[in-house]
């Protein structure tokens, strides 16, 4: 299930405070990606909750 775009206005990296852009790659695996230049980290969404914590992100490949 999609995030609510509300919430995805108010949401951001928490590396570098950029805004999120919601990315599903998979059904199972939907994450939120950083738009900010150099930063790129991929948040993953767990059970509807988007996870912002760096430890957890993906670093961009």
């Amino acid at each position: 299930m999609p995030l609510e775009a509300g919430l995805l206005e108010i949401l951001a990296c928490p590396a570098c405070h950029a805004p999120l852009r919601e990315e599903t790659t998979t059904e199972e695996n939907p994450e939120l990606v950083c738009q900010g230049q150099g930063c790129g980290l991929a948040y993953p969404v767990r059970d509807d909750i988007p996870v912002l914590l760096v430890d957890e992100a993906r670093r961009p490949a």
